[in-house]
């Protein structure tokens, strides 16, 4: 085993590593029978971290 494959990550810090540069998730699910598309879902989301660099877009809002 290399020493990269022992380290250990808590989910704090890697959910501050993701956060600090933004994540994009991106996927698509169709349920189908019988070749019929039934339900197609497309999911497309952005997740960071808001601070005064990167406004908060609903800002405006409240």
């Amino acid at each position: 085993m290399t020493v990269v494959e022992r380290r250990e990550v808590a989910l704090v810090d890697l959910l501050d590593r993701l956060l600090a540069g933004g994540v994009v998730i991106t996927g698509d699910l169709t349920l189908r029978i019988a070749d019929v598309d039934l339900v197609r879902i497309d999911l497309n989301a952005l997740i960071s971290s808001v601070n005064e660099q990167v406004p908060s877009p609903f800002e405006d809002l409240l």
